[in-house]
């Protein structure tokens, strides 16, 4: 059995018409199973590759019933990643892109998914372009909300994503049957049996008209 985001993903993927250079961005999940690990999704694609540039994320939390937000994680590629302290100090991790000065994965981990972790997230971006004689700076948010429940459930994205991948592989499969069904008609149909009877006639005619030849030379 398929796990329950992978079809999902693979959709995305197929129909990933955000994608720049590579990069895909997906929408994280929304529900997490209380006491299991869940990695909180976050992808800002550059649109273009090519240009220098640098970037730092910062992680915020409101909890339900919480009027405002307070950070809970920031991370630089110059410094390791710095936990607010509270029910996020040793549970929360970075899970993003390491190695760059550019960040385009900025997900973070939660080792073990508590009731006090649901809420809502916000992922803030600060990217430095760089051109050719001046920086242009932006900064970006995307906002999230995770439930924690008691057992995993299925999403209908989750499920109608499952059965489009299904359907088109019988689709696939039974179109290529029919052209292999196709194709074979076509070269039976070009090469006609041959006549059998006919055949033996013309070469008993041609046999006699040889021996009476012969007889006739003699």
């Amino acid at each position: 059995m398929l796990e329950p985001g992978l079809p999902l993903l693979l959709l995305g993927l197929l129909m990933a018409g955000r994608a720049q250079g590579g990069c895909v961005e997906v929408a994280s999940g929304s529900e997490a199973v209380l006491g299991l690990p869940f990695r909180l999704l976050c992808i800002a694609c550059k649109r273009r590759s090519e240009t220098p540039a640098e970037a730092s994320a910062e992680w915020f939390f409101r909890g339900e019933g919480e009027a405002a937000f307070h950070k809970i994680l920031e991370y630089s590629p110059e410094e390791p990643p710095w936990v607010a302290p509270g029910p996020f100090l040793g549970v929360l991790s970075w899970n993003g892109s390491r190695g760059t000065r550019d960040l385009q994965d900025l997900s973070v981990r939660l080792e073990a998914v508590g009731r006090p972790h649901g809420g809502h997230y916000v992922c803030r971006l600060r990217r430095n372009l760089t051109f050719e004689g001046y920086v242009y700076s932006l900064a970006r948010n995307q906002t999230l909300r995770l439930a924690v429940v008691e057992r995993a459930r299925r999403d209908l994205a989750s499920i109608v994503s499952e059965v489009l991948m299904y359907v088109l592989i019988v689709v696939l499969t039974l179109w290529l049957a029919a052209e292999m069904l196709y194709c074979y008609r076509k070269v039976a149909a070009a090469a006609p049996p041959p006549d059998s009877a006919s055949e033996y006639l013309a070469i008993t005619s041609e046999s006699k008209e040889n021996c009476a030849g012969v007889q006739v030379a003699e």
